[in-house]
């Protein structure tokens, strides 16, 4: 068959939040793209994923208008409760940061963008196959693939995004001697279910008990998403309903508190990972979210990060075709890896804090427990975790980045305190 040729700006692999967040923002630019995609959108929009959203996601979502059906279908939460030794302790984002987060499932992101990029007339091509990227040394990268009708295509781009997450092929395209992967692994992971009913409480519980670490969360008024700490080989069959009660109700006891049960309709075993990839760019491919780096769910940080990563790649694409500037592209991966290690940070502290470890000894526990008392009893502790929570800034404040004579410096600039913009 005769391979048809398509042009455009950017090409982006991978159709899921970070990939279909960045061709918003670069159309808000005026820069075209092509976004390619091995799944259908109905098999993304089947897979259920957690969905925290920080102040800066949520405002994100804002820019592009794009999020009217989150904030009538979200929740907005206003805090967290640590759960210590059966001991109730909220830490007040409100108060602390004057921020807060949005509680609202990836899979109903990733509708809000794709019918958001239907209505932008958005070129993304679900279910294409063969995907390969080619010369990304060169000035015309091009991206080879078959389309869905069977047709063989290649995309030839100014610049490549890899989107296409942590088992896609775009990383795999930075050369070993050139790339560094940064990895750690484990040695619990979490038992989740899903569970038919309403929620337990108002807002997330981090319960740090001597059974274990379990969180509680709410995934709509009618369904809860629960997990607790197990061993990462295990298997959700060796768990059957009455046991999964037991375990969650001794891990998050405390007087006058209640589970609401339901039916369990779902369970999975989830692996706890940190990765990075360094750098996060090669000649003209660039990474971004889980193609880049995966982060323990604990700190809540892995959509929020690709939103950062597209954030920064976008405005640095704007700078480059508007003023003929690549210092913010050759910077790309400094600047986007800066964010990243800060949320790996809290992510694995937010993980090695509340968790149980195998082999800990008496020590260790008493430890463990004065640093939750610490963060739970002193402000300056409490309000690291909760500006770190409800995140950093999606890109840097410094000139450059927020300027408000560019189509995304202004639109971005007008999500921040007027502070943040005039630093």
């Amino acid at each position: 068959m005769t391979t048809t040729t398509v042009r455009t700006q950017v090409g982006i692999v991978g159709a899921g939040p970070a990939g279909l967040w960045l061709a918003h923002l670069l159309a808000v630019a005026g820069i075209d793209s092509v976004v390619l995609e091995r799944r259908s959108r109905v098999e993304i929009a089947a897979t259920h994923r957690a969905g925290i959203l920080e102040q800066g996601t949520v405002d994100l979502m804002a820019a592009l208008g794009l999020d009217a059906r989150m904030r009538a279908e979200g929740y907005a939460h206003h805090g967290i409760e640590l759960r210590v030794a059966g001991e109730a302790r909220r830490v007040d984002f409100a108060d602390l940061v004057g921020r807060a987060v949005q509680l609202y499932p990836q899979q109903e992101v990733f509708s809000d963008l794709a019918d958001g990029a239907a209505a932008r007339g958005l070129d993304v091509r679900f279910e294409v196959a063969d995907v390969a990227v080619h010369d990304l040394t060169s000035q015309a990268p091009s991206i080879t693939f078959t389309d869905a009708d069977g047709t063989p295509a290649r995309l030839v781009c100014d610049f490549v995004a890899g989107c296409d997450g942590s088992r896609g092929i775009a990383k795999w395209a930075i050369p070993e001697n050139v790339r560094t992967d940064h990895f750690r692994e484990y040695p619990f992971g979490w038992f989740g279910i899903l569970v038919e009913a309403p929620p337990s409480a108002p807002e997330l519980i981090y319960a740090a008990s001597d059974h274990g670490f379990a969180l509680i969360s709410q995934r709509t008024a009618t369904t809860q998403r629960m997990y607790f700490q197990c061993d990462p080989t295990d298997r959700p069959d060796n768990w059957d309903d009455a046991r999964i009660w037991d375990q969650l109700e001794a891990c998050t006891a405390a007087p006058g508190f209640a589970l609401t049960r339901g039916p369990i309709v779902d369970k999975t075993v989830i692996p706890m990972r940190s990765y990075v990839c360094e750098p996060m760019q090669h000649g003209r491919l660039f990474l971004a979210g889980d193609a880049g780096h995966t982060v323990p769910p604990t700190g809540a940080k892995g959509m929020n990060l690709a939103a950062g990563d597209v954030a920064v790649l976008a405005r640095s694409l704007e700078r480059f075709y508007r003023d003929g500037q690549h210092d913010l592209l050759d910077a790309y991966s400094a600047t986007a890896l800066a964010r990243v290690w800060k949320a790996q940070h809290f992510s694995w502290w937010m993980t090695s804090m509340l968790h149980t470890h195998p082999g800990a000894s008496t020590f260790d526990r008493r430890r463990q427990l004065g640093e939750l008392d610490l963060v739970t009893t002193s402000r300056a502790g409490s309000t690291y975790l909760a500006e770190a929570y409800t995140g950093w800034p999606l890109i840097p404040t410094r000139p450059g980045f927020l300027d408000p004579d560019t189509a995304l410096g202004a639109a971005l600039a007008s999500q921040l305190p007027a502070e943040a913009v005039t630093a």
